[in-house]
């Protein structure tokens, strides 16, 4: 297997990237009547090439070919002076998983927030995610939080 390179997202990669967010937005069942709108997927790309935006994107290659996607953004917190990173969207095709493809962009995810002051990287997954929590479970500390919500 070739070894994989996790870089910054180019504005060519965008027929590469699209099908690797809409396997992420399956997955998470944004799918159906309450898919994204075609508005958000472009605000979003848009977002990523903007540098007054706070939301990065890496991605993983292996053989010129896209096999994962991590996007993330930096805000402030209450409980440091630094911005926090924010692992916001994690995804591998389905055939690079079990790969290294996720730890890979994550380590990037670290090196790029490290590089920023940021003192600390966190994200959230579903709880029945027990494929990914595998390797979470090796990259990171479980906090302990319960994440809550009210959609407007």
């Amino acid at each position: 297997m070739s070894p994989v390179l996790v870089r910054p997202l180019r504005r060519d990669d965008h027929a590469q990237w699209l099908p690797l967010w809409d396997g992420y937005n399956a997955f998470y069942e944004r799918v159906g009547p309450t898919a994204l709108d075609p508005a958000v997927t472009a605000a979003t790309w848009s977002r990523f090439f903007d540098a007054y935006e706070p939301m990065h994107a890496l991605v993983a290659e292996r053989d010129g070919r896209l096999v994962g996607l991590v996007h993330y953004l930096y805000h402030r917190a209450t409980t440091s002076i630094s911005p926090v990173c924010y692992l916001h969207d994690l995804f591998t095709s389905a055939e690079a998983r079990g790969g290294g493809v996720g730890r890979a962009l994550i380590e990037a995810v670290y090196a790029e927030a490290r590089a920023a002051g940021s003192p600390r990287v966190y994200w959230q997954t579903r709880e029945n995610n027990a494929t990914a929590r595998r390797l979470y479970d090796q990259v990171a500390d479980l906090s302990g939080f319960l994440v809550y919500r009210k959609l407007l």
